[in-house]
């Protein structure tokens, strides 16, 4: 597992070939244009989220921007060259907060819907984005709430996390501990289910079914690299980003086709399983059950379709009882170690960056997915955003991260902040079902 990260440039391409080998694959990164961990964080804007709404901007001291720059660079080896072009990962981290001109605020994520709460042994990382989530709270708390996170964190304060957390997973609220680091496994894991089939000399057909960043975001990054994705879209329940920044989901789902279907008749679940049969690559991020409600089992999906490669991703993980744990980016980069580590480094919790789990989990997602097609698929390959995050944290294990982070800090203000540029956008995302017919007919499936 271990892909070492460290103070140099070379170490990202190290981190690189570290996923490759682990992916099984004979491509090697041999050189690439890094920055120190440092220099890298700094490009990315998320100083600018990180501390205290009072205070400066803070050093993040686990490598995670070389991480994400070397996650690309493993997906740029096995893509057709000049495929990814300048892309860094390091900047995918930051694009979002740059984008909405997030802020940071200790405690309190960029973007507002997740807290870090002190309970009274220990802390906890509650994302409360939906209102749904906000009529479970009196459930969780086991009393009525005045609906504020004041009033929240009161009641938090009084109770056990251990607890807090089991209740908050059996109402589907997404709650983890924040005070200490995950043991690391493998950042992937992998299931032979099919047959093996050797790709056909042509672009591979994905099937994006996935919503909001992580999954949307390999999706993109497997579009750049010459796929033809599909983005696939519940007529009555579609993508939520789609309401939010519209440059950041054109960024996420531009370049995309868009089908749109009725997953609440049986014509639309038809479909789908038809579009599935075609596809090379699928994409999801829910919970497995969410699949299986609807009649489709990614295992059987994988078994019954030569070559498919399937990417799942999820909260904390896609076995019992995990696979029903709720995540978001914010509070799964929180239980996978970034908060523990800023208050190591820094002497407080507070969240590290913008939803971070997100686009780390999507660019190692990409690599993935990528690898895995090339290998001939026949495979489930599933994705955690709360264990990705715990392998990146883990490379900082033995590191003095208080030293470490004055360090490296000392390095940005030498050198100065230097921001990279946003990449380019790939053009608008097309409307919600707009190529629905088109895709049909290409596809040979009756709609």
């Amino acid at each position: 597992m271990g892909a070492a990260i460290g103070g140099c440039g070379l170490n990202t391409v190290r981190y690189a070939n570290a996923l490759l080998n682990d992916l099984g694959c004979d491509a090697v990164v041999k050189k690439g244009e890094s920055d120190h961990p440092a220099l890298s964080w700094a490009a990315s804007g998320l100083m600018e989220v990180t501390g205290t709404a009072a205070g400066p901007g803070l050093m993040c001291p686990v490598p995670v921007a070389s991480a994400a720059d070397g996650a690309l660079y493993a997906l740029a080896a096995l893509a057709p060259a000049g495929a990814i072009g300048r892309l860094r990962g390091a900047v995918l981290l930051g694009q979002r907060a740059r984008l909405m001109r997030l802020r940071r605020a200790g405690p309190v994520s960029p973007g507002g819907a997740s807290y870090l709460l002190q309970a009274r042994d220990g802390w906890l990382a509650v994302t409360l984005a939906r209102a749904e989530d906000w009529n479970c709270v009196p459930a969780w708390l086991q009393q009525d709430n005045e609906g504020t996170w004041l009033s929240v964190a009161r009641a938090v304060r009084e109770r056990c996390a251990g607890e807090l957390v089991a209740r908050g997973r059996e109402l589907g609220l997404a709650v983890a501990r924040a005070d200490a680091q995950l043991k690391a496994a493998r950042w992937f894991e992998t299931q032979l289910l099919g047959e093996v089939v050797k790709p056909r000399n042509r672009r591979p057909v994905v099937l994006d079914l996935s919503t909001l960043w992580a999954g949307p975001l390999c999706g993109a990054l497997l579009a750049r690299a010459g796929a033809m994705v599909i983005k696939v879209e519940s007529t009555s329940r579609p993508d939520g980003a789609r309401f939010g920044h519209g440059g950041f989901f054109d960024f996420l789902n531009g370049g995309k086709a868009s089908v749109a279907l009725d997953f609440k008749h049986p014509d639309g679940i038809s479909v789908l399983r038809q579009m599935v049969a075609c596809a090379d690559i699928v994409i999801e991020s829910a919970r497995p059950r969410a699949l299986r409600q609807l009649g489709v089992s990614a295992e059987s999906m994988v078994a019954q379709k030569p070559g498919l490669t399937w990417v799942s991703i999820t909260g904390h993980g896609r076995r019992a009882p995990m696979e029903d744990w709720v995540g978001f980016g914010d509070d799964a980069a929180a239980a996978g170690g970034f908060a523990h580590a800023m208050h190591a480094a820094h002497g407080q919790m507070m969240f590290c960056g913008d939803a971070l789990a997100d686009p780390l989990t999507g660019l190692h997602a990409a690599a993935a997915a990528y690898a895995t097609w090339r290998q001939g698929g026949g495979r489930l390959v599933s994705l955690s955003l709360s264990g990705v995050a715990a392998h990146c944290v883990s490379s900082t294990n033995g590191e003095d991260l208080t030293a470490q982070a004055r360090e490296w800090t000392q390095i940005v203000q030498r050198q100065g902040p230097r921001l990279a540029g946003l990449p380019p956008k790939p053009g608008p995302a097309r409307p919600l079902g707009a190529d629905t017919r088109s895709v049909a007919a290409e596809l040979g499936v009756s709609c």
